[in-house]
């Protein structure tokens, strides 16, 4: 009897989102962090710049995060939209302006952006039953700058 081929390949399944990092050069706390994107964001669509476009750009685009480095810790992310073109031949990394916290993870500091595989993120404050997403912001940000959430 002959074995049955199907007639159409299976897709593989999707790979996990890729994230990026990158240290949030002059910000003390996370809610100067939020000021400053959600100020900068009020003009038109945020963006930061770099000098190339990541290699592995298809995996992030709309899929993964920047994730923010304060004081040696991951602290937050911003989701990345896109990226594009921006003035001067460099590369534009569309995020969207709200961020959100993540539990604290030390990480040092670098410079440029560096990948973050999705394996090694960390999780998003608030999501898991604990009640963290009723403190106010500003507590959430400074427990999770002292690495204590």
């Amino acid at each position: 009897m002959a074995a049955s081929m199907p007639s159409q390949t299976e897709a593989p399944p999707p790979l996990p989102p890729l994230h990026i990092t990158k240290v949030a050069f002059g910000h003390t706390s996370v809610d100067l962090l939020a000021y400053r994107l959600k100020e900068r964001g009020a003009d038109g669509p945020l963006f930061l710049t770099t000098r190339y476009l990541p290699k592995r750009h298809e995996e992030i685009a709309g899929r993964g995060s920047l994730f923010w480095i304060i004081k040696h810790q991951l602290v937050a992310r911003s989701p990345i939209l896109s990226f594009g073109e921006a003035e001067g031949g460099r590369v534009a990394i569309h995020i969207d302006p709200a961020i959100r916290l993540v539990a604290a993870r030390p990480k040092r500091a670098h410079q440029g952006w560096r990948y973050l595989e999705h394996a090694d993120a960390p999780a998003d404050l608030g999501g898991d039953g604990t009640g963290m997403a009723a403190l106010p912001p500003a507590l959430l940000g400074r427990l999770a700058e002292l690495g204590l959430i």
